[in-house]
């Protein structure tokens, strides 16, 4: 056995749902990852019909199907990172989890879509149950928004005590960290919490950005902190610069008109070069006879 060295992308997988107006779900997910250097590829779970005004239609994909996406890349490819967003069915979290354990899939950032903008809930109490207690335990983190985490805790939320309070409660439903969005509180600083059962509370704070645009920033933040932990960071350093691109793109697409309702963010406002880095395969050559 000869080991040889090559070069390989930073891999980062997304299971999710579509958009086609690009704005959020895979199409904000890839976009997020060419900016951050990274190599992304998609496993879809369901076919969206929407637009900046809203959504149309939902045709979910076959569980079947949904796992031969994700074995197909894992099988040739590989995977450093994993992000995973809309699930709506219980067939479909179970194919999602069980896909996660069998291939051991790392780094998985797990942004649970539950609630539309108008605040209707977009998932069966059955499949809130199953995510609960197939993917918590499984996910490196999960990214709940405020009106996402009240849902799981099942009490509303309204302060930063609150917060905290259900990123506890959350850990105790077997997530490994939590990063509770805060955004929804009202006033001029939005503040973000990230809980890890092994660390102290990491509480974030900035000036909130005055913009229309602001579909796909949940996903662009649970992508962007995949690529970071693809790229090497450490699960706090990820969700800072995830934190910062976001904030990053909000700005630069603040002024840009798209569409008739909530526009998209500017992913591409300072996209890095593909990276590479180095690494070692064991290749085998048959002895000559």
């Amino acid at each position: 056995m000869i080991i040889e060295l090559t070069h390989q992308y930073p891999r980062v997988l997304s299971i999710a749902g579509s958009d086609s107006g690009g704005g959020a779900g895979i199409q904000a997910d890839l976009k997020t990852f060419a900016a951050l250097g990274c190599f992304g590829m998609t496993a879809i779970t369901a076919i969206t019909a929407q637009n900046t005004c809203g959504v149309r239609a939902i045709h979910g994909v076959p569980p079947e199907m949904l796992r031969d996406q994700i074995d197909a890349v894992v099988d040739d490819i590989g995977v450093d990172a994993v992000k995973i967003g809309m699930l709506h069915s219980p067939k479909i979290v179970r194919t999602v989890a069980q896909a996660v354990a069998r291939h051991a899939l790392p780094h998985v950032v797990f942004d649970p879509v539950m609630v539309a903008t108008s605040g209707a809930k977009l998932i069966t109490d059955e499949a809130i149950g199953v995510l609960v207690a197939e993917l918590f335990p499984r996910a490196a983190i999960i990214t709940p928004n405020l009106d996402e985490a009240a849902l799981l805790v099942g009490q509303p939320l309204h302060t930063v005590q609150d917060m905290h309070q259900a990123a506890q409660t959350l850990l105790g439903m077997g997530a490994r960290a939590v990063l509770v969005k805060g955004g929804h509180l009202p006033g001029d600083q939005v503040v973000d919490l990230l809980l890890a059962t092994d660390a102290e509370p990491l509480w974030m704070q900035a000036p909130r950005i005055q913009s229309a645009n602001t579909h796909g920033t949940g996903c662009t933040l649970s992508s962007a902190i995949a690529a970071h932990l693809a790229l090497g960071l450490t699960l706090a350093e990820a969700v800072q610069q995830a934190r910062s691109f976001v904030r990053s793109a909000l700005l630069a697409g603040a002024s840009v008109k798209t569409g008739q309702g909530s526009g998209p963010l500017n992913h591409g406002f300072g996209p890095v070069v593909m990276r590479s880095r180095l690494c070692s395969e064991a290749v085998d050559f048959e002895t000559p006879r």
